[in-house]
């Protein structure tokens, strides 16, 4: 089969909606959909399941969603609300009795030992302890049958990594979150792509994020089937924003599975 599942772990910013002492419309929104936490993704294919980044709620996260398998984790790059989930796979080392393999660019493993230096040093004993297999990227990998290819992507003095899912050479689904633009490398990689996941933070500009105007001309230039947004912070309303956008722009919310591929 050449199709995934994705799932939508999580959809905001670094500090999630609602914000810790914020009285507007949208932290006090009723809508489920305006209530995200920091962004992650599951993807599962036929053979493999695997995450892109641990969000700090990565524990809420899979219990909320009822994950109980994860064959490996990709890391887009090492900020906290990326990252701040990642001792929560020691459960599923622990389930599955074996190492958790961990795909990110060397600076970016660079930063996850420096913040979880006891998981990189010398296997535990333990059986309930997270127990990991390092794979920095040089290039395309494959995890079972989907194909991955990583690109650069420039976010602030950081390089976020990009990545786009290829199953029997259908390119399915590119994932670029926190970044402030895309190259044109990734956007010729990503052509033609059938689902698009987008930063976009906000309407106003930002200096490390791209805006909604930016992340839709990026979409134009990448000419996808459709185009989900996310990393959303407490200036988006979800039921508003959604009204005025064009035919295929969508706003990601926490929860929402989309299949690709399945044709």
């Amino acid at each position: 089969m050449s199709s995934l599942e994705i799932t939508f772990l999580g959809t905001g910013t670094s500090q999630g909606v609602p914000v810790i002492g914020c009285d507007c419309p949208v932290c006090r929104s009723a809508d489920a959909r305006d209530q995200r936490t920091r962004t992650s993704l599951l993807l599962k294919a036929p053979e493999s399941y695997f995450v892109i980044d641990t969000a700090p709620e990565f524990r809420i996260q899979c219990l909320r969603e009822r994950v109980t398998r994860l064959d490996a984790a990709l890391i887009t790059h090492a900020h906290t609300d990326h990252i701040m989930g990642f001792d929560d796979m020691r459960r599923f080392c622990e389930m599955e009795d074996r190492a958790m393999p961990v795909y990110a660019s060397e600076a970016t493993m660079e930063g996850l030992k420096a913040t979880f230096r006891y998981a990189f040093d010398e296997p535990q004993p333990w059986k309930n302890y997270l127990r990991l297999a390092p794979q920095v990227i040089r290039g395309p990998f494959q995890l079972g049958e989907t194909t991955i290819v990583p690109v650069d992507l420039p976010h602030g003095k950081f390089t976020t990594t990009g990545f786009i899912f290829l199953r029997k050479g259908r390119k399915l689904l590119a994932y670029f979150t926190d970044c402030a633009d895309v190259p044109p490398a990734a956007i010729d990689a990503a052509y033609g792509v059938e689902v698009l996941v987008l930063d976009a933070l906000r309407e106003r500009p930002h200096p490390t994020h791209m805006n909604f105007e930016h992340a839709m001309e990026i979409s134009r230039l990448i000419s996808p089937g459709n185009t989900w947004f996310i990393h959303l912070c407490h200036e988006v309303s979800h039921a508003a924003k959604q009204q005025d956008l064009p035919p295929g722009f969508h706003l990601a919310y926490d929860g929402l599975t989309l299949r690709v591929g399945e044709s």
